[in-house]
């Protein structure tokens, strides 16, 4: 399972012009440039991602160390059953080519300070019995909770295939009449937060538990995705993919290859090529450069706008984008720290796989930067086989964190800055032993990575892991760029953005973002938008650490991808 990178370093503006096909530069080999690419191959279109890493993915990917795969992103996959929308997406580029999903039977457990539990069950059946049996006071409030729950396993809707302002008529008007069964519902909960439907609980147990479900508490979400997804959950259509993240992003990586693309590994994009108010090409971080008839930027919004194009091309939605909602409190995700576990046998067998454990003040004070005095635990090896040694596990813990202070350290004092990580390791080492008594002199890897790393690595601003927040202003004005500049920047020609900061966070919108990029380049070029699908079906196996036409090892350690997490033995 090889692929053939093309790894040249210079194109011509004479040698794009010859290629018969329009040609495209693609800046990052993430989930939003390998959907612009496969889909612009698809219609023919010469194109090439430059990537400043050695592998796919961007935020979607994973490392190995010591034997042991560090999954970084995929907590369940939207689409990963069949016959829907989504799943079509992943069919076209064949992120899911012969792999086997994984599905649970609950979203998420949440344990609070004194022990006590809920199970987010994703039948809504099953949670109601179980809501009435932990606080039979709260009936009604549950009963009303679970009955949305219902209610949304009866809808099969998902994000449009085409952006708005492709559509025709007749497809708007197929789509309102599929949307308006569900109006009201999506009306209802998307207007109320989940902090305050979770105030009509007595139960203090549920009353805290509520916006949790999620893992973390996201503050501005309304009750709307919280039920959108356990209710795909529990129709099998949010699992995990074996392989999950890298192979996810590997997979995509296959198809956007055989589909005649082309991928340059270690290409830091610094510089978009400018002539005549028009795109022209791409200069590297060591001055060399990449030309084409268009450019794609699949990468941070703010590095792009403000760096590669100098701010140059804005408008009064992108200055009150970077310039306000940026600075506004709860609008973007916040950074994460990352705490990952590699340890010989396993524990908590009887536990669901991820549990978010609600810290009391002395507790959370004790874990670095820790945000909402909550930690959650994953038992990563009970999502894909393959993620730790033969009788090993690993566990895979996160907390919310401001990427502020972790920046700061990092920038002005370096070995404090590591000293805060070996701190982070050293309460989590005994958060664990606390739980698990012994476990300690098992643990064989602690790997950490902070708000700083998801920056160093992805060049994501502020280490935001899934940049602007879902039924926000700030989403409002992101969807501009898509209906009214359709992706494109007032002012200059030949340029096109996609990826989460233009097309909303999570991995099927960025997908999608790529699709509709690629749909307004058909429509630039007077094409027909055509797709098809992955006909690949042979049975995956096993992640590749490398793309250099041999398989890496998974062990001995640092073949992974690089990034600023160190390794800690505990």
């Amino acid at each position: 399972m090889s692929l053939n990178v093309n790894t040249s370093s210079n194109s011509s503006p004479k040698a794009a012009a010859q290629s018969g096909r329009p040609t495209v530069l693609i800046i990052g080999a993430g989930v939003a440039g390998l959907s612009t690419g496969s889909y612009l191959q698809m219609n023919g279109f010469d194109t090439h991602i430059l990537e400043r890493h050695t592998l796919p993915g961007g935020c979607c990917t994973a490392w190995t160390r010591n034997g042991y795969i560090f999954d970084y992103c995929i907590e369940w996959f939207l689409g990963s059953g069949s016959n829907n929308d989504a799943n079509q997406v992943w069919q076209e580029l064949g992120a899911l080519d012969g792999k086997s999903v994984r599905d649970f039977d609950l979203f998420n457990r949440v344990v609070d300070e004194k022990g006590r539990e809920i199970n987010f069950y994703n039948d809504p059946d099953r949670l109601l019995q179980h809501m009435n049996t932990l606080a039979p006071q709260d009936a009604k409030t549950n009963k009303a909770f679970c009955d949305d729950l219902r209610r949304f396993t009866e809808i099969d809707f998902f994000p449009a295939l085409k952006p708005n302002p492709l559509m025709s008529w007749r497809e708007k008007l197929n789509f309102f009449v599929k949307v308006l069964p569900a109006f009201r519902l999506f009306w209802r909960t998307g207007a109320t937060q989940m902090e305050t439907f979770a105030q009509r609980f007595n139960d203090p147990l549920l009353r805290k538990a509520m916006p949790f479900i999620f893992f973390q508490d996201h503050e501005c979400f309304p009750m709307l995705p919280y039920l959108y997804n356990m209710a795909q959950a529990h129709k099998g259509n949010a699992g995990f993919p074996q392989g999950g993240s890298l192979g996810v992003a590997q997979s995509m990586a296959e198809r956007y290859l055989e589909l005649g693309g082309k991928i340059t590994y270690g290409v830091k994009a610094t510089k978009i090529l400018l002539e005549n108010n028009k795109a022209i090409g791409v200069q590297s971080k060591n001055k060399k450069q990449f030309f084409a008839d268009k450019v794609v930027a699949a990468c941070d919004g703010f590095t792009t706008l403000y760096h590669m194009l100098d701010g140059k091309y804005l408008n009064p939605t992108i200055d009150k984008l970077y310039d306000v909602m940026l600075e506004k409190p709860g609008i973007i995700y916040p950074g994460v720290v990352s705490v990952f576990i590699g340890y010989k046998g396993e524990v908590g067998k009887s536990e669901p796989h991820s549990t978010t454990f609600l810290l009391d003040e002395k507790e959370a004070k004790s874990i670095p930067g820790c945000k909402q005095n909550s930690l959650v635990l994953q038992h990563r090896s009970r999502f894909a086989e393959g993620f730790a040694p033969v009788g090993c596990s690993v566990m895979h813990l996160t907390y919310l964190s401001d990427f502020e202070e972790w920046d700061y350290l990092r920038s002005n004092d370096k070995p404090s800055y590591r000293a805060r990580k070996e701190q982070v390791g050293e309460n989590i080492c005994r958060f664990l032993e606390r739980r698990y008594p012994g476990i300690r002199e098992n643990i064989e890897v602690v790997e950490i990575a902070t708000p700083v790393t998801q920056k160093r690595y992805t060049g994501n601003t502020k280490g935001s892991i899934l940049a602007w927040k879902s039924f926000t202003e700030a989403e409002d004005l992101a969807n501009k760029l898509i209906n009214k500049y359709h992706m494109q920047l007032p002012g200059l020609d030949n340029f096109f953005m996609a990826g989460q900061w233009i097309g909303g966070g999570s991995l099927l919108r960025s997908a999608l973002s790529g699709r509709y990029a690629a749909q307004f380049l058909c429509q630039a070029e007077k094409r027909p938008f055509n797709v098809t699908q992955s006909k690949k079906s042979t049975p995956w196996k096993e992640l590749y650490f490398s793309y250099n036409n041999k398989p890496a090892k998974t062990t001995p350690a640092n073949q992974g991808a690089p990034h600023a997490a160190s390794t800690q033995t505990a």
